[in-house]
């Protein structure tokens, strides 16, 4: 595969991956309210819906780093592997998170054909569920984080892309990865911290708009290290 196509193919998997896992939070239902249930059960298509595009946002997900890798091995190749590693662990984490997204609906459909004192169970088990699924969330931010920083310390060695993206893709991983933290002690999902999970979203697009259009610089023979 050539250069070309290679910044070609991560730019659209980028821009694919980001509208996939926007399109996906817009669809599905509240889940903020002590009715969730009800509300889930209003709205199962477009929990169906949501749960088809964050596997495919998983799975663009993981394509980035696997797209990137032939390009980026000839500057670390451990490096390089260890981001496949990292980003397939992260869409394995958010296909889990979907897994407990899904199960919420026939759980939604017996609350609410449930007679108002019998609900509670349904809502212990529901509650239980949607705590796997932003631990699971969670935790495929984690490896995002590892993956990225893998391949944008690559990048940066390689100066492929503008150092200044490459350093702005650093400084975002290190935004998110505090989100993470916070989210971890507060007990409040990951995506409540939009400030800090803005920048890295952004440098995203920023980034694959450049591979479209001006796509990698030539690597320099020194820069070519297995390493």
């Amino acid at each position: 595969m050539t250069d070309r196509r290679i910044a070609f193919t991560a730019g659209l998997l980028f821009i694919l991956a980001t509208l996939a896992a926007i399109g996906a939070a817009a669809l599905v239902p509240d889940l903020s309210h002590s009715d969730y249930l009800l509300n889930v059960a209003d709205h199962d298509v477009r929990l169906a819906v949501a749960a088809l595009l964050y596997l495919i946002a998983a799975g663009t997900s993981a394509g980035i780093s696997i797209a990137l890798y032939p390009l980026v091995r000839t500057v670390g190749a451990v490096t390089a592997l260890g981001s496949v590693v990292a980003r397939s662990i992260e869409a394995t984490l958010y296909s889990v998170a979907v897994v407990c997204l899904l199960g919420l609906a026939p759980l939604a459909q017996d609350y609410a054909g449930a007679a108002v004192e019998t609900r509670g169970p349904l809502q212990a088990m529901a509650d239980t569920v949607l705590s796997l699924r932003d631990n699971a969330s969670l935790a495929g931010v984690v490896a995002f984080v590892v993956g990225a920083t893998m391949y944008y310390v690559l990048l940066y060695r390689s100066q492929l892309v503008p150092r200044w993206l490459s350093v702005w893709g650093l400084v975002g991983t290190t935004l998110i990865m505090s989100a993470c933290v916070l989210a971890l002690f507060s007990g409040n999902p990951v995506t409540s911290y939009a400030p800090l999970i803005l920048p890295i979203g952004v440098q995203e697009m920023v980034l694959a708009a450049w591979l479209l259009v001006k796509g990698f610089r030539s690597l320099p023979v020194s820069a070519r290290v297995v390493a």
